[in-house]
């Protein structure tokens, strides 16, 4: 994953705001970083110009090897559904469908041949193969996030993006997902980029990149 000179400008009633200034950042296949800084910061916005959910107004972001900025909407839909996966603090399952049919859905849209059976090996790998047919409401908070962690993997992504994914959780449960996400992404081999305000999961990474204002202000070794 490449991001080269990356800049954001968003307009607003009081004028222009700059989101991200001239953000470079490459990860290798497998890799994992964290992202920390103060919010409103740009980390958020980061992961979305990562994963094509917004669109850079300069630069080149390259993802699983492919230049997004030239793709269309289409394409870049296609393209999303495939090679990249995306955990929110918020869970964003959909609450009229169970448990399997949330994590199935990707895997439907990307015509895969056996959907609803790799939901389920993928909700059996996060411990929930007894909550199948469940639907959100009837799920503990733990037990969504590890919904949308087996949504997230189930396509076997080379990137997957984390945004503050424990932070609707208490600190164990928080520490069981987190254990949960670590060990797929190693099994997967995911290049892994976490935003996070926890010093001691931004340690867990391989590295940590600091965010502030818009730009890259210091890349810490861990």
């Amino acid at each position: 994953m490449v991001l080269d000179d990356v800049h954001l400008t968003l307009t607003s009633k009081a004028g222009p705001v700059n989101i991200l200034r001239g953000v470079s950042l490459t990860a290798g296949r497998g890799e994992s970083i964290a992202v920390v800084g103060p919010s409103g910061a740009g980390k958020s916005t980061l992961l979305a110009i990562i994963a094509g959910l917004e669109r850079a107004d300069q630069g080149r972001v390259v993802v699983s090897g492919t230049d997004i900025g030239g793709l269309g909407e289409s394409d870049l839909a296609a393209f999303r559904r495939s090679a990249v996966g995306i955990v929110f603090q918020a869970f964003h399952l959909i609450p009229t469908m169970t448990a399997l049919e949330n994590v199935a859905l990707p895997l439907e849209l990307g015509s895969h041949g056996d959907p609803f059976g790799a939901a389920k090996e993928a909700l059996e790998s996060v411990g929930l193969g007894e909550r199948l047919q469940h639907y959100p409401s009837q799920l503990s908070g733990g037990e969504q996030q590890r919904v949308a962690l087996a949504r997230a993997f189930v396509p076997q992504p080379d990137v997957l993006l984390a945004d503050e994914p424990t932070g609707n959780l208490d600190g164990e449960t928080g520490g069981a997902v987190m254990g949960e996400l670590f060990r797929m992404r190693a099994v997967g081999g995911s290049t892994l980029i976490l935003v996070t305000h926890d010093h001691d999961l931004a340690a867990r990474c391989d590295r940590m990149v600091h965010i502030a204002d818009g730009r890259i202000v210091a890349p810490v070794e861990v």
